[in-house]
């Protein structure tokens, strides 16, 4: 049995090839399940150049974000000028 990798370093990752310059301040993630699927509900607190912060915030679709052995399933992201919190779903795919 191969063990799958951990979609909130990965989603990290995923976040900091499209903005190089970020820090993550804060992350978090829970188990999240549903009756057909398992996954986790994420929270990521970072802050970003200001001269990348539209082209992270545009690049933020779910189908823009692969994740090995996961799918995004839902994220929002907020902005309030001092850091961007996005929070999302994966949940694992087969």
């Amino acid at each position: 049995m191969s063990r799958r990798a951990d979609p909130l370093a990965a989603l990290c990752r995923c976040l900091a090839r499209r903005a190089p310059g970020l820090t993550v301040v804060e992350s978090r993630s829970r188990p999240w399940a549903s009756v057909t699927f398992t996954g986790a509900r994420h929270r990521i607190v970072l802050t970003v150049p200001d001269g990348q912060r539209t082209a992270l915030l545009d690049g933020l679709d779910c189908d823009d974000l692969p994740l090995p052995g996961h799918i995004v399933a839902d994220n929002t992201a907020a902005d309030d000028g001092a850091a961007i919190v996005i929070e999302a779903l994966t949940v694992e795919a087969d």
